[in-house]
């Protein structure tokens, strides 16, 4: 058993590092992680340094230490990043590092925590370390966000189980999801890259100008799409031309809409765990592009912080697609964690767009790709909307309707 574990937990690793950055020769890579997930980031490292890594740099946390800090330390002492930071991350991105985190994360580790000091240290970090974010966001650099478990994780996935029983049982679940129970999960992932071709190009071809969403929880929502409008699927290029996965796992289709045309109103479909907060049973309401109310019964003040981060945090980033009857979904487990619930469902997320969304995006700046229509903030939050019978019709430019989805899953 614990030979077949160290053979998969190889096999992801080098999925992440391959696949997930695409790490090149003489390139440094940066890790970030807790320390319960040491053993896949030891073996991450081992991978990067087969491929011939310069350097390999790991930051470990510890998220009981984390709460710890947020609980003892005043509001203020979050909004200023300590110097080291800003110059370790900034220096990082002059290089072109590239950047894997590893998400493992207790859904219910912070919720004892004010959700405004959380928020407040991520727009302080956002800001003091524009450089290194701005590298990531314009696609200048590669990263990417792949799963580990933890214990407080398993335990919230799998409630009935042993602690040990259910870290293996969240394990199987990310390799599953991830392919890593086939033979060579890099030609896999080839394969997995290539599966969502036709699906983007016939939507890039379609020139769409809205995008009506409806389902039977309310959600009723008109979404207009940018002149030049472009959808990608399953990873990105950088600006240098590589091709990686920033997620991993990934079963979406995403592009960035118009900023100022969204209208209507909008229910999650599945809960939010955000920064160990959950946020469940909500609606968002916009009118010209803009959030004009929300609400939730679970988790309404993370969702206030969220919403209140910045003015960008007011607007949609990103539209995605994911069908319903998807591997993530078929899994039947509900995981708590954006990463793979978000692959589970269609979704928007609030806040920052994406400059490979647009025709020649890559080129341009943030102010650039604003006045172009896609929206910018520091903070990018996806919420899941997707369910049984959701439908969602594009209304061409010609004024024909093209069906997207038919309940829940694609109809072309």
């Amino acid at each position: 058993m614990k030979d077949k574990f160290n053979s998969l937990l190889k096999k992801y690793a080098k999925l992440i590092v391959r696949q997930g950055v695409n790490l090149q020769p003489h390139q440094e890579l940066v890790i970030s992680g807790s320390i319960e997930c040491y053993d896949l980031i030891r073996e991450i490292t081992k991978e990067a340094y087969k491929i011939g890594a310069k350097d390999v740099i790991v930051f470990y946390s510890d998220e009981e230490i984390s709460r710890l800090r947020y609980l003892n330390c005043d509001i203020e002492h979050f909004e200023h990043v300590p110097e080291y930071i800003v110059a370790l991350r900034n220096e990082y991105a002059k290089k072109h590092a590239a950047v894997i985190t590893i998400t493992s994360e207790n859904p219910e580790a912070m919720m004892d925590v004010d959700p405004m000091k959380i928020q407040t240290y991520s727009k302080a970090s956002h800001n003091a370390c524009k450089l290194f974010y701005d590298h990531l966001d314009l696609g200048i650099d590669r990263w990417c966000i792949a799963g580990a478990p933890s214990l407080g994780w398993a335990n919230k996935v799998f409630p009935d189980m042993s602690d040990k029983e259910a870290m293996q049982a969240l394990w199987q679940a990310i390799f599953k999801v991830c392919r890593c129970y086939e033979d060579d999960v890099i030609e896999e992932w080839n394969k997995h890259r290539h599966s969502f071709e036709k699906h983007v190009q016939i939507l890039n071809e379609k020139k769409i100008k809205f995008i009506h969403y409806q389902n039977s929880l309310g959600t009723d929502l008109t979404v207009g799409m940018n002149q030049n409008y472009l959808f990608a699927g399953g990873g990105s290029y950088t600006v240098d031309g590589i091709y990686s996965f920033p997620n991993i796992p990934t079963e979406e289709i995403f592009t960035s809409p118009n900023k100022d045309d969204v209208n209507g109103i909008v229910y999650n479909a599945l809960p939010l765990n955000y920064n160990g907060h959950i946020i469940d049973d909500f609606s968002i309401t916009f009118k010209d592009g803009r959030i004009i109310d929300y609400d939730a019964k679970i988790g309404y003040d993370v969702l206030k912080s969220i919403i209140e981060t910045d003015e960008g945090s007011h607007y949609l980033g990103e539209i995605a697609f994911v069908p319903y009857d998807s591997p993530i979904r078929n899994t039947g487990i509900l995981f708590y964690n954006t990463l793979f619930d978000e692959n589970a469902s269609c979704h928007l997320a609030i806040g920052k767009g994406f400059g490979e969304c647009i025709k020649n995006g890559l080129t341009m700046n943030k102010e650039q790709l604003y006045a172009k229509g896609i929206n910018d903030s520091l903070t990018h939050v996806d919420f899941m909307i997707g369910t049984k019978d959701l439908s969602i019709i594009a209304i061409l430019e010609n004024g024909e309707e093209f069906v997207i989805f038919k309940d829940g899953n694609y109809d072309f």
